[in-house]
């Protein structure tokens, strides 16, 4: 156990070097959008999701309805609803507490890391999940206090390039699964659907957009070389008894 929880924190610490500025830059963000730096920690604690965090924030200082809050975060967030369908054959194992544990801390990283790993045959035991997520999920929350105290200090966050850190990590992710079947029919249609999107329907609906229809070609376009084997080696690695 101990060594599957050392594991996982070694496989996160190259998300920290795009997760620590974004902490510090959602902390001076929402300082300056009115909240205190207790709001603003208590925040990432309990929502844990950087760009709807941003969202909200944003629609907070234009003073909109709650409920447009609300169903904006939805929108950035759906992707989420997706994500836990993917990775729970590998979370039979889990205990109801464990389930809810992990996905609350699930995020874009964990995802791509833990089916990866599924994938792979490798076991994802719950001290491996918890030392992944607790590595991005503790500093995450303390380093929003740090860029609420200290936000002032940061100025312009493109001036220091802060702002294309995570994008560039995300693309890190996407080509992680460039092997996949239809990858690249899969990426330029949700791509393009994403853009179209935003300029005609608007921030943060896009997101969302662009991911229904890159999983729509997915499942229209199936895969080349399946493999039977392989989908019972994933159901039995899922459904494994810890």
């Amino acid at each position: 156990m101990k060594a599957d929880f050392l594991e996982g924190m070694r496989g996160s610490l190259p998300v920290l070097v795009s997760t620590v500025p974004f902490a510090a830059l959602f902390g001076a963000i929402a300082v300056g959008n009115q909240q205190t730096v207790a709001e603003a920690t208590l925040m990432s604690a309990t929502v844990f999701a950087g760009a709807s965090q941003l969202v909200g924030i944003e629609l907070f200082g234009h003073h909109v309805p709650a409920w447009l809050i609300v169903l904006s975060v939805f929108a950035v967030n759906f992707r989420h609803i997706l994500y836990s369908a993917a990775i729970a054959p590998f979370f039979g194992h889990f205990t109801g507490l464990q389930k809810a544990i992990a996905l609350f801390l699930l995020t874009d990283p964990q995802f791509a890391q833990t089916l990866a790993r599924g994938e792979t045959g490798a076991r994802v035991s719950f001290a491996w999940y918890m030392g992944f997520a607790l590595t991005i999920y503790v500093p995450w929350v303390s380093v929003t206090a740090v860029g609420a105290a200290f936000g002032s200090l940061i100025g312009d966050p493109a001036a220091w390039g802060i702002d294309v850190l995570l994008p560039i990590y995300f693309m890190g992710l996407v080509l992680g699964f460039r092997r996949r079947d239809n990858f690249l029919a899969v990426v330029v249609v949700s791509a393009t659907a994403s853009v179209l999107a935003h300029r005609y329907v608007g921030s943060p609906w896009h997101v969302s957009l662009g991911a229904l229809a890159g999983v729509l070609v997915a499942a229209l376009l199936p895969p080349r070389n399946s493999d039977p084997k392989a989908a019972e080696g994933m159901a039995q690695q899922g459904g494994a008894a810890e």
